[in-house]
């Protein structure tokens, strides 16, 4: 028993000593990119429950010389479309919708709508215009508040730019129409929603949508220039605009929240994990990349909106 009592320690020591190595070591390596200005921002890396890296890096804001650190509130981009798809997997559950159900369910008047399910809505493979591909709108609207009618009608008439399900073509839009989905299936806005769902069982308290309207110490401005010479910031995307495509803000601990959940199996279980992860086209399934590294499953999203650019990648079975 002596020995027993001994070597535990010392295996948690030597762990222990691992892991800051590799903390170090990540940490030598973005603080590099830091200094060379082609990284302004916080990142967190897990393995095991343990934490290898929390810690911001280069400007919160420029302007003002205050620094990022683990508190740091982001623009996830496109990471919300995990969120987005989580919640679709919720209302099935209930009993609410069916990922087989026709698009046309839910708006009768939309064009093919009764050839368009909500699973192709998830895995990109609908057809429908991607409204981001308008450069008019883009440079010119997305600072401003849009009704449901005015972003539905971006893309609403356009020609699909395939036969649902035969084709794969990244659509924000039809990450919009789940989020209008969403609102008619629960009769709430999307945003109560998601919080019901996710952000408020898991206490993801620095996580929200209207980033235009934030107030907290911790709101981050992003740039589309940021170095020794230049600091241009980036305009904000309203959040009926990015909406339920784009428009979550958080924290890299608030998303580790959201691991951690999806560790446990506490919002979505293994089996509505393995239906989201399973790809479809283009290695994509519902709000999920996925892809192997070292013979291991893969699964992440990335996010750009001006200003953010966000990358979240798992190893579910290394809980990395």
């Amino acid at each position: 028993m002596k020995r027993i009592l001994i070597l535990v320690p010392a295996l948690c020591l030597v762990f222990a000593v691992f892991a800051q190595d590799a903390g170090n070591k990540i940490d030598e390596l973005i603080s590099t990119y830091s200094k060379l200005n082609k990284f302004n921002g916080s990142a967190l890396v897990v393995k095991n429950g343990s934490m290898l890296l929390n810690k911001g890096y280069g400007y919160r804001n420029a302007a003002d010389k205050v620094m990022n650190n683990e508190e740091s509130i982001f623009q996830l981009g496109s990471v919300t479309k995990q969120f987005t798809a989580a919640v679709i997997l919720k209302l099935q559950e209930e009993k609410k919708l069916k990922v087989t159900d026709k698009l046309s369910k839910f708006f009768p008047d939309y064009p093919k709508g009764d050839s368009i399910t909500i699973k192709q809505l998830l895995t990109h493979t609908s057809g429908i215009y991607n409204y981001t591909n308008d450069g008019n709108f883009m440079a010119n609207e997305i600072t401003k508040n849009k009704s449901r009618e005015e972003m539905m009608a971006l893309f609403k008439d356009k020609p699909l730019d395939f036969s649902p399900g035969t084709g794969w073509n990244y659509s924000n839009s039809g990450y919009s129409l789940l989020g209008y989905i969403i609102e008619v299936a629960t009769k709430k806005s999307y945003e109560e929603a998601v919080r019901k769902y996710i952000f408020t069982p898991l206490h993801m308290t620095h996580s929200g949508f209207d980033f235009t309207h934030l107030k907290s110490p911790d709101k981050t401005t992003g740039y589309f220039m940021l170095d020794d010479k230049n600091a241009n910031p980036a305009p904000v995307v309203d959040s009926t605009v990015s909406f339920s495509a784009g428009a979550i803000y958080s924290t890299t601990g608030d998303l580790y929240l959201w691991h951690k959940a999806l560790e446990q199996n506490t919002v979505l279980s293994k089996a509505q994990q393995e239906e989201a992860f399973t790809p479809v086209k283009n290695n994509y399934g519902y709000g999920w990349g996925i892809d192997s590294i070292e013979g291991k499953r893969r699964v992440g999203h990335g996010g750009g909106i001006p200003g953010y650019i966000t990358n979240e990648s798992r190893v579910p079975e290394d809980d990395i």
